[in-house]
C-alpha cells in the first residue's frame, strides 16, 4: 500500500500538505456509478485527484477521469465540498495531506474504459450493491449525498 487514510484517529500522523481535488459521480444509462479500485490502498473509490495548476476545478475532475477511467466526461452538477480536517491522507513518501476535495456529477459524452496505473478494476456499480464494497467512509459519503438528490450541495 502506498497510501493510508485515517479518519479522527489521534494517531494520524500531522498534515504537511493541503490539497485541493476534484472528483466525480458518473453514471451510465441505468443509473450505476463509475468505481475504481485504487491501488495505493486497494479500496474502491470515485474517480478524482488533485487540481493541476493550469486547471480549473471542474476541469481537474474532467481531466482526472480520462486519466484514470478513459472517458471522456462534461460536468453536469454540483454533489458537494468535503474538507473535514479530520481526514488525513498519508503517503509512503512522506506527504501527509489534508485534501480539499470538490466532488461534481458527470455524463459520459466519449471515450471507452480504461484501466490506468492508478487502478486495478473499473466497474460501473449499482448503487444498492456498493455497501458491499471495501471503501472509505469518506467516498461513501460522497456517494450517499448523491444517491440523496439533494436540493443544496453539501457543504462540509
Amino acid at each position: 500500500m502506498k497510501r493510508t487514510e485515517y479518519y479522527d484517529d489521534p494517531d494520524a500522523p500531522e498534515p504537511n500538505r493541503l490539497v485541493v481535488a476534484a472528483s466525480a459521480v458518473v453514471t451510465d444509462g441505468e443509473g450505476r456509478i463509475l468505481l475504481q479500485r485504487r491501488v495505493d490502498n486497494d479500496l474502491w473509490a470515485l474517480p478524482g485527484g488533485g487540481m493541476d495548476m493550469t486547471d480549473s476545478l471542474p476541469g481537474a475532475a474532467v481531466r482526472e477521469v480520462k486519466e484514470e477511467t478513459g472517458l471522456d466526461v462534461e460536468i453536469t452538477g454540483l454533489v458537494g465540498t468535503y474538507t473535514d480536517p479530520r481526514h488525513i491522507i498519508a503517503y509512503r513518501d512522506g506527504e501527509v495531506r489534508r485534501q480539499f476535495n470538490v466532488c461534481f456529477t458527470a455524463r459520459i459524452v466519449g471515450g471507452s474504459l480504461a484501466i490506468s496505473d492508478e487502478s486495478s478494476e473499473l466497474r460501473f456499480v449499482a448503487p444498492g450493491e456498493i455497501h458491499a464494497l471495501p471503501m472509505h467512509h469518506t467516498q461513501r459519503l460522497r456517494i450517499q449525498h448523491f444517491l440523496e438528490h439533494r436540493a443544496t450541495p453539501h457543504l462540509g
